[in-house]
């Protein structure tokens, strides 16, 4: 008989659930955008009760596309926006604050202030993460800081504190589970990655109280079973991971050295390090790849805030184009060798140069300059974004002969042939694209026995094409020159 897992993708901007047979395959999916809140420069929030509503929505939905039941469900597995917090009430189960998302940008002061204070080096050496607005620590801070009465409420145990992944599981099982996962945890830059657990002293530096936090488990783990009321029948919740690591476990890199770049709305590279966790001189983070069995598995990765992110503003802000499909027609006609840079800093730049003070320009304009080379500009600052953290991957000691790609932005094959020639690696696109849910799928599988081991979840990983390296060094190098140019004009650092 056919086992079925549901996994729940719930990223920046829409939900979506996928129902996948045993053999990894995609068997029906919806989705749902949700709404964006931008309260002033810098600020990016949610409704955590619409990511709820919206992720309830689309489980139904594709249990219904699928034309099954609940009940032949071997396991739901859950994968995450990250660092994107949320504190609600435990009596209530109500937001007590709108979900502070992990673009958001408002607690820079107070990270400086961290930093000057010199406290990054012991951050770095307990979690593998540098003082930044992108960690969970300082929003929750904010929150408690800016609802009145929050921090005594938090003091005396009234709230939970979750990243979306333990937001989503306390309201599919009513309440009765506060978990997170080792992931997901240590995004937060309040969890010590080796010793995986909460870090007293940590909590102190950023003033949380520990009465706040979720319970640490496995990312194959039983989280507890969902209400029957949601879906029809309860079952049990069996695997939680952050998205990138997600896509990791999806994409099958289990071995150290093996990497996959995730392109949505931020990009995210990540390399498995193995058991060791690999503490990088060059600005990249160190974080929990997956925990399995009470062991951890390391990766080094680089965080990217604007890819995907990049070409719905050329879509929505500027009306550019109408659909995003359109941008490779537009780098055809332009071709590679285009005079434009696009900067897109928008809420700031993540790794290597980790400034959250710059702001996105394009640059290179001329008056022969049209929509095609400004379309193409977002499309190949991605490419020339992913450069750098290869750079800084290179430079910490690591070799990059090929990288597995996934993500929406992975479809565009104009686009992944020139991420192929700008980083002079092969780049291998998998028959599913879609490895981030297929990764929470595969844990909720292992816990609930649909699959023995990784072995057996890494011979479902097939590759649909592969990109080749084939653009002359001197143009390469002449174009990236160009990029490292326009990012220190945009630097406050």
């Amino acid at each position: 008989m056919t086992r079925y897992l549901l996994a729940i993708d719930q990223g920046t901007t829409s939900s979506r659930a996928i129902v996948f047979d045993q053999s990894g395959t995609s068997v029906a999916t919806d989705q749902r955008e949700f709404s964006q809140y931008f309260p002033r420069d810098g600020w990016v929030e949610h409704d955590a009760e619409e990511i709820w509503e919206s992720t309830l929505a689309v489980c139904r939905n594709a249990l219904d596309k699928a034309a099954i039941a609940a009940s032949e469900l071997a396991g739901v597995g859950i994968t995450n926006q990250r660092e994107t917090t949320v504190i609600w009430e435990r009596a209530t189960g109500k937001p007590i604050h709108r979900a502070i998302v992990w673009q958001d940008r408002r607690t820079a002061s107070l990270c400086t202030k961290l930093k000057t204070d010199g406290h990054e080096s012991n951050v770095v050496e307990r979690t593998g993460l540098l003082i930044d607005p992108y960690f969970s620590a300082t929003k929750i801070a904010w929150i408690l800081d800016n609802v009145e009465g929050a921090r005594a409420r938090a003091e005396a145990g009234e709230l939970a504190f979750g990243t979306i992944d333990s937001w989503l599981l306390w309201n599919l099982t009513c309440g009765h589970s506060h978990f997170t996962d080792a992931t997901n945890a240590s995004r937060t830059a309040l969890f010590n990655i080796h010793e995986q657990t909460w870090d007293d002293e940590l909590l102190s530096l950023f003033r949380v109280p520990k009465a706040l936090l979720p319970e640490v488990l496995d990312s194959a783990a039983n989280y507890g079973q969902t209400d029957a009321k949601w879906l029809g029948a309860p079952v049990m919740v069996a695997g939680i991971a952050g998205d990138q690591q997600a896509a990791l476990i999806g994409q099958a890199c289990f071995e150290p050295g093996m990497a996959k770049s995730t392109y949505g709305t931020g990009c995210f590279l990540m390399v498995n390090t193995g058991p060791k966790a690999v503490r990088s001189e060059n600005r990249l983070l160190t974080t929990v790849a997956y925990r399995l069995n009470g062991k951890p598995c390391y990766a080094v990765e680089g965080s990217i805030f604007v890819a995907g992110a990049a070409m719905q503003w050329l879509r929505d802000g500027l009306k550019l184009i109408e659909h995003a499909n359109e941008s490779a027609a537009h780098a055809e006609t332009v071709g590679v060798d285009n005079p434009v840079y696009l900067v897109p800093a928008f809420t700031g730049l993540g790794a290597p140069h980790w400034d959250p003070h710059a702001r996105g320009a394009i640059m290179g304009l001329t008056r022969d300059t049209g929509i095609g080379e400004i379309v193409t500009a977002g499309l190949q600052s991605v490419c020339y974004q992913t450069k750098d953290l290869v750079r800084a991957i290179q430079n910490d000691g690591a070799a990059l002969a090929s990288l597995r790609v996934d993500g929406g932005m992975a479809v565009n094959d104009w686009l992944m042939q020139f991420l192929a020639d700008i980083l002079n690696v092969t780049v291998d696109r998998p028959r599913i694209t879609e490895t981030t849910a297929l990764g929470a799928a595969y844990l909720a599988g292992l816990q609930t026995g649909v699959y023995d081991n990784l072995e057996q979840v890494a011979e479902l990983w097939g590759c649909e094409r592969q990109f080749h390296a084939s653009m002359r060094p001197a143009l390469r190098e002449s174009l990236y020159a160009g990029w490292l140019d326009a990012i220190e004009r945009v630097c406050n650092n």
